[in-house]
């Protein structure tokens, strides 16, 4: 670069006044600079979740949350997509900025995550079976049960009986196709992720156990390198669930699953 200013200076000096060429010596520092701001305007954020709320073209629910809460901080969104566990390993590693959907507690086990306090969703942890089972025992209705559910979801993980004959996965594609050949008698996952990929591949024997055996609240996770953005980022989901943007998001993505929802009742 600069000898290409040295070569541009000389050529047009004579055609230049003096006050012109000295602003050719800054431009490549402003290019610089404008480089460096728009690398900082971009955060990437590590999903794990299938349709309805993380997508291949990145605009499921969660994706859309997402997107439009660091807009309203001054962000641009990245989407990665990591197995669950390789992907919170390489965010506490600061490979990734941040997490897009993890349950509270696991900044314990990965130390360099910090949450942000407004939560994005709530999940309901749910049993799909091809046929009723009774739940009244909760977590603990899975002793001596042979279930599957995806690899690096540490809530199943904690509350897994030890006597579960277990099955893990690395993706819910799996994971269903195992419940759907009888390999496994039953499959956790999310029930919006879960009722969506029944529904679409068309697996009209699998059902959703009621009640779910967790519900817990989801939130976002940056690495601590973003700390500073942990309170605005908060503060955008808080302005969006006031403004009615993310009622309509629910709406738009979720809504139509649940008039279709089967269930065991």
């Amino acid at each position: 670069m600069k000898f290409y200013m040295e070569y541009m200076l000389k050529s047009y000096r004579a055609l230049l006044p003096a006050s012109w060429i000295a602003y050719l010596w800054i431009l490549p520092a402003l290019f610089f600079s404008f480089q460096v701001s728009a690398a900082q305007a971009v955060l990437h954020f590590n999903v794990t979740g299938q349709p309805p709320l993380n997508t291949a073209a990145h605009n499921g629910f969660l994706d859309e949350v997402s997107r439009e809460a660091l807009a309203r901080i001054g962000y641009q969104l990245v989407v990665d997509r990591l197995p669950a566990e390789r992907g919170l390993r390489n965010t506490n590693l600061g490979f990734s900025d941040g997490e897009m959907s993890r349950v509270e507690g696991v900044d314990r086990l990965y130390p360099n995550l910090i949450r942000v306090p407004e939560k994005i969703m709530d999940w309901e942890f749910v049993i799909f079976t091809k046929q009723r089972i009774n739940l009244y025992r909760g977590w603990h209705s899975l002793e001596n049960r042979d279930v599957g559910f995806i690899t690096g979801w540490k809530i199943v993980e904690e509350h897994m009986p030890v006597t579960a004959i277990i099955t893990k996965t690395s993706n819910a594609d799996q994971l269903f196709s195992l419940l759907q050949k009888d390999r496994v008698e039953m499959v956790i996952y999310e029930s919006w992720g879960g009722r969506y990929l029944a529904q679409e591949s068309g697996f009209d024997t699998i059902r959703i156990q009621k009640p779910a055996l967790e519900k817990k609240e989801m939130y976002i996770y940056l690495h601590k390198n973003h700390e500073s953005l942990v309170p605005k980022l908060a503060q955008a989901l808080a302005d969006m669930k006031r403004d009615g943007s993310y009622a309509e998001m629910v709406k738009t993505h979720l809504t139509n699953l649940i008039n279709k929802d089967t269930s065991w009742q």
